[in-house]
């Protein structure tokens, strides 16, 4: 009998057409499953890896954390880039086409303008000039790495052996095929690092822009001075004697200048520096932080110190971590290293972690490492003390996959890259007409060695000599050793100027504010060794009070808000008894939001009625912390967005608005003080003129408004995390706008705590609503009385293929504040292995 044939026809034809189709799904779904797994890489077993002089292996837990044991450091390194290229290779093969400037050779016109912004700033041609600067120990550690890299590419020749991506990048641009991997691509990912951790890049073109709008002073209101009087610095004691820092030694003190023109061409600027990728901050450089701390074993449960740190960039899929460890089977001089902590997809060494002596983390010191120099060109000359120079050019040629290749002619004065020139044409004018960068990283630096210094370092004499190296970007680290010692270390290339305090746009023509040729040496850096309180803490505050040190680092320091938290935290834990590694935790943990003991009793004070009094009253004994469940924390960012808009926008040029952040509860805590400020009043409202509690009423009312709109009438079944929530888009095709393509890499929502500048600093930005978009994007703390008792965390997972069970299985955990074992001991990581692979020459 034929199928279906008992049916009528009409659905006799609809059955058989049904099965066609489920068929034919059955047959997607088949490929599509084959497709995925075919690249998943091998974990057990054993491989024969050409290069190598001797076996490794490589050990992986339950989350796809690998170990890996060799006798030399070669062939330790060229283990690191074969299970990287495994785990990652699509990752590191997009970061190499970002940091060159070449990502529109994989994905066509799209990435033009991003391209051209790259190709300005030369990142790749800079990595081709350090290379040849670094050490020989180094540069043969990068060779080894990429052999690795390169014998996993010859073995995976297919796309669908190398990940998903390439599967779907075939369908758009069947022809590409990847490179193979160079030392050149490693270091240039230095650069995209610098990149995001630059500083006030973006706070010197807002302050020019807000002038076009604002007078002088009202534009100063905008950059408070740090609250040292509240919170307190990285290092509270010491000063400059006889050209070292001396943690000891008493202050002196010091002034400031500026100037700013030319707006035309730093609106330009700013379009080419808002085409630049955010390779590790969120857009437009949002969120980008960082906590850590350690604290001395005379106030810890076993007698030894603690460290914490967790860094603060972008929520990007897969993280921009990637947990591993290297270790020699046997310490010798041909092999030194036994370090466990976080790495970079294509670079080799780990990044912040722990040897089997010391342990370090980072925080952003945020220097002022970048200047914009005004330029007046004219020609292909610039003018300089009184002479027009000739501009130095190159000639940048775009590959363009499916399109014509585009060619850019990229123009430099002796400050840098004219970067108001590649994204459209600035009308010469009066005065200055072009803007030219100077920045540190663009210079060639040794901070590679810097890495596997730090990665072999015993004590903390060595620390410092590897931080020496360290010269972008300026980070602080914090250090703590098993033998009980605790201290702190700025570095990096810090610029001296002849004049001028970096805040503001220069000219360039006149010389008077170009960067001396030497940087602040290394000595004179503050550093402070088992300071007398017996803890350290860093979170982007100001490093030390320039009252007391001098030259000058920065002025745009994160405001502090974060790192007093954390020394509040500690001191009541101290006082309480010894903290543990749960101590440490629970501080990273911290949702309290460090504006809401300023601004709720302004709030409450304003006369309200109606619905939006009802919701205020949820404020009413509101302890400032944001959970998840928390229905004042809800109300009251809302009410902080609304305020934010309400009082700047009308003010500020678009750019220059408020994103949220410490820097504004500074500026909103003062102007609190000034009910009649102009600030306060709305300049679209010709007839009226608002003063403070006006705004702050109207905020309230938007607030509700927002918030029931979403979330429903009933204030008291709010939840902060309905509106706060974080989605992990895949780091190049999650934003593709394909729908079926966002959907095979993207994860989530999942809904997070905190806030932008609470110690668990989830970052959103007020102008575009409540989305995480920037996080902390791992959190470790070491314990140096027993490194097996160190715990750690990812913010997706190990593998970066979609649909492995590593793609992101640290997640749920991570955003419930969760930790993993941090094993180094070989019998713990054997023990915890679930995974063996080995491989021989």
């Amino acid at each position: 009998m034929r199928p279906y044939a008992w049916l009528p026809w009409p659905l006799r034809w609809l059955a058989r057409v049904l099965t066609i189709f489920l068929a034919l799904a059955v047959v997607l779904a088949g490929v599509l499953v084959y497709t995925v797994r075919q690249s998943f890489p091998q974990v057990e077993g054993t491989l024969r890896l050409s290069g190598l002089s001797g076996n490794v292996e490589i050990y992986r837990d339950k989350s796809g954390i690998p170990h890996i044991y060799a006798d030399s450091s070669e062939d330790l390194f060229m283990a690191q880039g074969f299970a990287h290229a495994q785990d990652r290779f699509w990752e590191m093969d997009f970061r190499r086409h970002t940091t060159a400037g070449r990502l529109s050779e994989l994905f066509g016109a799209a990435t033009v303008e991003t391209d051209k912004a790259i190709r300005t700033m030369g990142w790749r041609q800079v990595a081709e000039r350090e290379l040849p600067e670094l050490s020989a120990r180094t540069r043969r550690y990068l060779d080894s790495y990429s052999k690795g890299v390169n014998a996993w590419l010859q073995a995976n020749p297919n796309a669908s052996d190398r990940s998903l991506e390439y599967s779907v990048l075939k369908v758009q641009n069947g022809g590409y095929t990847p490179e193979p991997w160079t030392a050149v691509d490693s270091i240039a990912w230095l650069k995209a690092m610098a990149w995001d951790l630059r500083s006030n890049l973006e706070d010197e073109i807002d302050r020019a822009l807000a002038l076009t709008k604002l007078p002088r002073e009202r534009v100063e209101q905008l950059y408070p001075g740090y609250p040292f009087d509240e919170h307190e610095p990285i290092v509270t004691q010491g000063a400059i004697v006889e050209e070292r820092f001396d943690q000891q030694a008493k202050p002196r003190q010091e002034e400031p200048a500026t100037d700013a023109r030319g707006a035309a061409a730093l609106a330009q600027a700013r379009k080419t520096l808002d085409a630049l990728p955010a390779t590790m901050g969120g857009p437009d450089h949002e969120g980008i932080g960082s906590n850590s701390w350690v604290v001395s074993g005379r106030h810890t449960a076993s007698g030894k110190p603690l460290l914490a740190n967790d860094p603060h960039l972008s929520a990007q899929l897969p993280s921009v971590w990637y947990q591993a460890g290297l270790h020699c089977r046997e310490i010798t001089e041909q092999c030194g290293f036994d370090v466990t902590g976080f790495t970079f997809a294509g670079l080799p060494g780990v990044v912040i972690g722990h040897t089997d002596k010391i342990a370090w983390g980072f925080t952003n010191l945020a220097p002022d490492v970048a200047d914009l120099f005004m330029e007046q060109v004219t020609g292909d000359t610039y003018l300089y003390k009184g002479e027009q120079v000739k501009l130095e050019t190159r000639r940048e040629e775009i590959k363009v996959a499916g399109g014509a290749t585009v060619t850019i002619d990229v123009r430099s004065t002796r400050h840098g890259p004219l970067i108001n020139e590649v994204m459209d044409d600035v009308k010469p004018g009066d005065g200055a007409n072009a803007v030219a960068l100077q920045w540190t990283a663009l210079m060639p630096g040794r901070t590679a060695d810097a890495i596997f210094a730090l990665n072999e370092a015993a004590d903390w004499h060595e620390f410092r000599a590897a931080a020496a190296l360290f010269d972008v970007p300026a980070q602080n680290l914090v250090y703590a050793d098993t033998e009980g010692g605790i201290g702190y270390q700025a570095p990096g290339w810090i610029p001296v100027r002849e004049k001028g305090d970096g805040t503001w746009p220069v000219p360039g023509w006149t010389g008077e504010y170009d960067w001396k040729t030497a940087p602040i040496p290394y000595d004179q850096l503050p550093s402070v060794e088992n300071p007398a309180e017996g803890y350290i803490v860093t979170a982007n505050n100001a490093v030390i009070d320039p009252r007391r040190y001098q030259p000058l680092l920065t002025k745009d320091w994160s405001y502090g808000y974060r790192s007093q938290r954390i020394t509040d935290r500690l001191k009541q834990e101290i006082d309480k008894g010894q903290v543990d590694a749960a101590t440490m935790s629970r501080i990273q943990q911290d949702s309290n939001n460090g504006l809401a003991t300023t601004l709720v009793p302004a709030l409450m004070e304003v006369e309200l009625a109606g619905p939006s009094a009802r919701a205020r009253g949820l404020l009413k004994g509101w302890d400032g912390s944001q959970g998840l469940d928390s229905a004042p924390a809800a109300y009251f960012n809302a009410v902080w967005r609304h305020l934010l808009k309400l009082t700047f926008d009308d003010d500020l040029p678009e750019a220059a608005r408020p994103s949220g952040g410490d820097r504004w509860y500074e500026v909103v805590r003062r102007l609190l003080a000034a009910p009649d400020d102009l600030f306060w009043d709305d300049t679209t409202t010709e007839q009226v003129t608002e003063t403070r509690d006006d705004i702050l009423r109207q905020a309230l009312a938007d607030a509700y408004q927002e918030v029931s709109g979403l979330l429903g009438d009933d204030v008291g079944s709010w939840r902060w995390g309905d509106l706060h929530q974080l989605s992990l888009t895949h780091g190049s095709l999650g934003t593709s706008g394909i729908g079926p393509i966002e959907a095979l890499f993207n994860r989530g929502p999942l809904p997070v705590p905190g806030n932008k500048d609470a110690v668990n600093a989830t970052g959103w930005n007020v102008q575009k609503g409540y989305a995480v978009t920037a996080v902390p994007s791992m959190r470790m703390v070491v314990d140096l009385g027993d490194l097996d008792k160190s715990r750690w965390i990812n913010l997706t997972g190990a593998s970066g293929h979609a649909f492995h069970d590593n793609y992101w299985d640290q997640a749920t955990l991570w955003a419930e504040g969760g930790l993993l074992p941090m094993y180094s001991r070989k019998e713990s990581v054997r023990e915890a292995a679930v995974h063996t692979l080995r491989l021989t020459p």
